[in-house]
């Protein structure tokens, strides 16, 4: 079993981190959802990636890494998973679990609902919701629904959405603890106290020692779980899945304290966009299982 990208899925990676290099730094994130920034994803071909490439996850995983580091607002695993299915954004509602909580309701064209009964799409524009006056993440608008919208199957598995979406929300999150890792080496070096960079102090070599250890942690689980998805004789998909989901999970969060930690009095500001990042990957966290969602299915596997 090979789990190392190939030479063409790394130039895959690395045409759309320069793409989105170029089209969304990070200054540009505090202004959100970016329209052009989207459709250049979308005439990219990021979520047409196996319907129109001919690609599997492993390469989504890759190009979802990096919308992960370049913390790209919207609906994008939606979209993904529904792509020749409906046309323009989408984004998703899981059913089973309440408050009804759907994200960025306001750009969607429809809406994937997900539960135990199996997948259907909505129109976004027949569904009603009430607007969260604070989400927890600024650049992901919450809205909250009084009951699920009916819509039309789609006759997509629940499982597999489950599975893929938490595959690639997991990819985000890698993606983010990434881009975490560089920002807080980034600070350390340029950074002096006692006329030395604050990166030569141990305690905070161990910091960032302990977030590049999680990020890659969590980046070969995921590429492992992607390569099963794809060929699911090479092992088992779902505890896959929950293995890198967890590991994901725990790098984005705790590579986000540690970064705000390094950036110290800085980090809690609005000048350096630390808490964007943070406050993302605690949203993710919750997306398509939380910790404790996949650590029981872990166990029950096992």
């Amino acid at each position: 079993m090979y789990f190392l990208p190939t030479d063409e899925q790394r130039e895959l990676q690395r045409g759309v981190r320069e793409v989105l290099d170029s089209a969304f730094p990070l200054e540009k994130l505090p202004g959100g959802f970016d329209a052009v920034v989207w459709s250049t994803l979308v005439e990219t071909g990021v979520f047409s990636l196996r319907t129109e490439l001919e690609l599997g996850l492993v390469e989504a995983a890759l190009v979802f890494e990096e919308l992960g580091r370049a913390a790209v607002p919207g609906p994008l695993v939606g979209t993904f998973l529904v792509a020749g299915h409906a046309d323009g954004a989408t984004t998703v509602l899981e059913a089973r679990l309440t408050p009804l909580t759907v994200a960025h309701l306001d750009v969607a064209t429809s809406v994937l609902v997900l539960d135990s009964g199996g997948s259907r799409l909505a129109t976004a524009s027949d569904v009603s919701g009430v607007p969260l006056p604070e989400p927890i993440d600024p650049l992901t608008p919450l809205h909250e629904l009084a009951a699920a919208p009916t819509g039309s199957s789609i006759g997509l598995d629940y499982t597999r959405l489950m599975n893929e979406g938490a595959l690639l929300t997991g990819a985000l999150q890698v993606g983010l603890a990434a881009r975490l890792t560089e920002l807080a080496v980034a600070y350390a070096k340029s950074r002096e106290q006692f006329d030395r960079p604050i990166g030569s102090f141990q305690a905070v070599k161990h910091i960032c020692a302990d977030m590049f250890v999680r990020t890659e942690l969590a980046r070969a689980s995921l590429h492992s779980a992607a390569v099963m998805l794809d060929d699911p004789e090479a092992g088992d998909g779902a505890r896959a899945v929950a293995g890198a989901k967890l590991l994901a999970d725990e790098a984005a969060t705790l590579n986000s304290r540690g970064c705000t930690q390094v950036h110290g009095g800085m980090g809690f500001t609005w000048e350096v966009p630390v808490h964007y990042l943070l406050k993302r990957a605690w949203l993710q966290a919750t997306e398509f299982g939380t910790a404790d969602d996949h650590a029981e299915a872990l166990a029950a596997l096992l």
